[in-house]
């Protein structure tokens, strides 16, 4: 039987990453395995955006691990915020979310790859490899729709109505989906309440729904069908 890989020390020449996600269990499942890997070393660990900003200037790692769906801010304006600081740091966006709605999203917001949590363990390092060396990484599937679209021109046509939505009204249509009103999203997206009722009617108009009660049940709807894939 060959020996069990250890952990590189921290004495050696490793490639810093970092790990942002508010689970710790995820955080520490994920470290464990990078750990493992030559060459890779999770040097911190953040479970929100001005945490993880904090440690990226202090720690200067090459790649950051983040999930989008952070407790108190979208993890798609965290990687934004990362690319318009640090240009160069690569990205690799986590989610439990369907790539097929959030894979473009995040790469659109900076990140050179996406991969989702349940099949993170068996691809992580494949994925992060592949993002340090500067390619992106998405699954085949996921390649494969992007190839077809970009085939169409970029065509909008056959889009879904959720993917024409903006990451941010994305953002207050899920919540609102969660059965958040408009004032606890204001308050969760640190945005003025008029602000909000400004994107509920560009979510409505972009949804062709006709008003807050039709809103709101195709907005249930939707999460609850995100909870099953």
């Amino acid at each position: 039987m060959s020996p069990k890989k250890q952990p590189a020390k921290t004495g050696e020449k490793s490639t810093k990453v970092i790990i942002v996600d508010d689970h710790p269990i995820v955080r520490g499942g994920l470290a464990e395995l990078i750990n493992h890997e030559d060459g890779l070393l999770v040097c911190g660990q953040a479970e929100d955006a001005p945490e993880a900003m904090r440690l990226i200037k202090a720690l200067k790692p090459s790649l950051a691990v983040v999930d989008i769906s952070l407790k108190e801010s979208s993890g798609l304006e965290l990687i934004k915020d990362i690319k318009a600081t640090y240009p160069n740091l690569a990205i690799l966006a986590l989610s439990m979310h369907d790539e097929s709605l959030y894979a473009e999203r995040a790469l659109r917001a900076g990140a050179m790859g996406y991969i989702m949590k349940a099949e993170a363990t068996e691809n992580v390092i494949t994925a992060i490899r592949k993002v340090l060396s500067g390619q992106i990484y998405v699954s085949d599937k996921m390649s494969a729709k992007m190839v077809r679209k970009l085939i169409r021109s970029g065509s909008d046509v056959g889009a879904s109505a959720i993917e024409q939505l903006s990451d941010r009204e994305l953002e207050v249509f899920s919540l609102i989906g969660q059965g958040y009103g408009t004032r606890k999203i204001a308050e969760q997206l640190y945005l003025s309440i008029k602000t909000i009722e400004t994107y509920r009617a560009h979510i409505k108009e972009k949804l062709n729904l006709g008003d807050a009660s039709e809103l709101l049940k195709y907005a249930i709807q939707w999460v609850s069908s995100q909870d099953e894939k």
